[in-house]
């Protein structure tokens, strides 16, 4: 996920998105150039950062959240952790589910302690993203009300699903020699509504 974080943050400058707004709304506020989406950003981080950081969840309740397999993949290890420094800190649940061809990674990590590194972690929540090759897609979406970013190569049949929660919980399932549709059952295990609660 993190490898993608250079693009996705040139993509959220170049291709602002007010979601969830009319469309005269959304000309008179959507950006003209990439020197307007890149204020509209840095209002927006200047916004969480006077807010500063929130305390996070025990990553053991993210834990709980890790579905027991994975579309019928068996669980082959699970963990949890809390790392905070200067102020700032993450916690984080990851799993990963694999038989002989195919494997399924789940994360979800609480970045409310984070502060404007939201920013970066899901620079596509800002953006509106949609592109097609011979070989798969990316797009921004929604799923179950969320917003989300999913890509898919049907070459190498490598993929992931990523959903942004509550503003501040990050879902993602990548999946390696495996369908879309495996990914998303995968992530549909997973209790998003109960996730919400939790702050």
């Amino acid at each position: 996920m993190l490898k993608n974080l250079a693009l996705l943050l040139v993509l959220a400058t170049l291709l602002w998105n007010c979601a969830g707004k009319s469309e005269e709304e959304k000309a008179k506020e959507e950006p003209k150039n990439a020197l307007e989406a890149l204020e509209k950003i840095g209002q927006e981080a200047e916004k969480m950062s006077k807010e500063g950081p929130k305390e996070t969840v025990d990553a053991k309740l993210l834990k709980e959240l890790l579905p027991a397999d994975a579309d019928g993949l068996t669980r082959k290890e699970a963990s949890s952790e809390k790392t905070a420094a200067m102020g700032f800190g993450i916690s984080k649940a990851e799993a990963r589910y694999a038989n002989d061809n195919e494997s399924i990674n789940v994360e979800i990590l609480d970045v409310a302690g984070a502060g404007v590194a939201l920013m970066g972690m899901a620079a596509w929540s800002m953006a509106s993203v949609e592109k097609e090759t011979e070989t798969g897609y990316e797009k921004t979406t929604e799923y179950e009300g969320h917003k989300a970013f999913e890509k898919y190569n049907t070459k190498s049949q490598d993929g992931e699903i990523s959903v942004l929660v509550a503003n501040r919980y990050i879902v993602n399932v990548s999946g390696n020699n495996t369908s879309m549709d495996k990914i998303k059952a995968t992530l549909k295990d997973i209790d998003l509504d109960k996730l919400a609660d939790l702050q």
